[in-house]
């Protein structure tokens, strides 16, 4: 996982222990966890949501044919 082992990950959790606290270490893997989740949504090309009444869909597809 990117080129570190076991040993760099422990000493980067320990690190980030002693500078956020035991407290926050839990909001801050929830906050980054999304980030991740958002950003794989955002990049995997799905369509934004249709908020376009119906009357105006109707007259959209006539218009089309």
């Amino acid at each position: 996982m990117f080129g570190f082992g076991v040993t760099e990950l422990v000493l980067i959790l320990l690190i980030a222990l002693v500078i956020f606290g035991a407290g926050k270490l839990p909001e801050i893997g929830a906050g980054l966890g999304k980030g991740i989740k958002n950003f794989k949504k955002a990049t995997s090309g799905e369509d934004e949501i249709d908020v376009t009444p119906e009357e105006k869909k109707k007259i959209k597809e006539g218009e089309e044919k």
